[in-house]
């Protein structure tokens, strides 16, 4: 522990007594001598294990401000911390109100304990936030039928470069892959198929399996699938990012609608892709089942065709084509709605094209089986 005699007088200082567990504090407690005063208050706490009650004599304090009663509260915090009991003697009512005044202001703010919600409020916020997601939604496809009123009404106005555009990227660029799969899927189905068939000896009805299941639902199915994965977050994430470089609000400032520009040319580009893309992957569907069903069950290719010209009608056939420009309209309207959700950061691109994508592929699968519904009713 040091003492007064243990060095020169200095400015500023805290020491100890002859008295255990009595420090005195003295000279100006200010800014100029903090330094000075932190090397005391070291010196002073290195030294013999002081008791439990401790009283800080601040008699001989000469002036004190912020800095020098911040380092006297901290004195104390940090000795009550490690288990003392500090009392304060002789000081001035204008410094203990600077004192409690800075012990306030330090105080740790309180910490507001509430409950996690119960499970009722978790279902309810859940179904008010989807409420307002299928409202926004509504509201989205609202403005859009008005803007492609108004693009029908004055057809100068439509950006027929931007729809060549989207045709060349949702369409041509999406056959590889859609034919792809479907081929796949087609081998598929006529491989699981072709061994039931092969035990009752109804080789042939392998193209009513394969024609049917492909033509009227998997097809268009399995192609939205794909656009909604491909087209539809590619979507999303392009008229995000223009959100967050505010580029949406630059185009609006100029006179340029956002929907003229990226939501109209997107849904009429899909509306004509998709239903081609359809046809196609009948095609490359078709043609898997064919070379599944010569490889299995030695059905040649000219009786393939001839057994499903008789098993599929021309109305099974414009069925899966007609849902495919509905399947268009909601990927292409859920995918720009969910880009104009992005909030301005990275994370919500991110975020939002994620969203679309499941909420795609989720109003499409919906959607085919409202239409499986509706056609069973009216018998098609």
């Amino acid at each position: 522990m040091s003492d007064s005699t243990s060095s020169p007088f200095f400015a500023a200082a805290i020491y100890s007594g002859n008295t255990p567990g009595f420090l005195c504090c003295a000279g100006p407690w200010q800014l100029a001598e903090a330094q000075a005063i932190e090397a005391h208050i070291a010196a002073c706490l290195q030294g013999p294990a002081l008791p439990i009650d401790i009283t800080i004599d601040t008699q001989a304090v000469s002036a004190l401000d912020t800095s020098g009663g911040w380092l006297l509260h901290r004195l104390r915090r940090n000795l009550e911390a490690i288990g003392h009991r500090v009392h304060f003697t002789g000081l001035r009512p204008e410094f203990a109100a600077l004192l409690d005044l800075i012990a306030l202001r330090t105080a740790p703010a309180p910490v507001a304990t509430t409950p996690p919600p119960g499970v009722l409020a978790r279902i309810g916020r859940a179904v008010w936030e989807s409420g307002q997601g299928a409202l926004g939604l509504l509201s989205f496809l609202g403005e859009s039928t008005l803007a492609m009123a108004r693009a029908l009404r004055h057809p100068r106005r439509m950006r027929w470069r931007a729809i060549v555009y989207n045709l060349q990227t949702a369409g041509v660029a999406a056959l590889p892959i859609t034919g792809l799969l479907s081929f796949l899927l087609g081998i598929v189905i006529a491989y699981q198929g072709a061994e039931q068939l092969r035990r009752v000896g109804a080789n042939i009805y392998i193209a009513d399996l394969v024609g049917l299941s492909m033509l009227r639902e998997l097809s268009p199915l399995i192609t939205a699938i794909i656009i909604a994965g491909r087209s539809g977050s590619a979507y999303a994430a392009q008229i995000g990012t223009l959100k967050v470089t505010e580029e949406i609000d630059a185009l609006r400032t100029i006179g340029i609608g956002s929907f003229d520009l990226l939501v109209l040319p997107k849904v009429i580009a899909l509306i004509i892709a998709l239903p081609l893309l359809t046809v196609y992957t009948d095609v490359m569907g078709i043609l898997g089942g064919m070379v599944m069903a010569h490889a299995q069950l030695d059905v040649g290719f000219t009786t393939f065709i001839d057994r499903l010209d008789a098993a599929v009608s021309l109305t099974s056939f414009m069925i899966g084509i007609g849902k495919a420009p509905v399947f268009a309209i909601i990927i292409a309207l859920v995918g720009c709605y969910q880009g104009f959700q992005v909030n301005g950061s990275a994370e919500s691109v991110g975020q939002q094209t994620t969203i679309s994508v499941v909420q795609s592929i989720f109003l499409v699968i919906l959607v085919d089986a409202m239409f499986s519904i509706a056609f069973s009713w009216l018998k098609l």
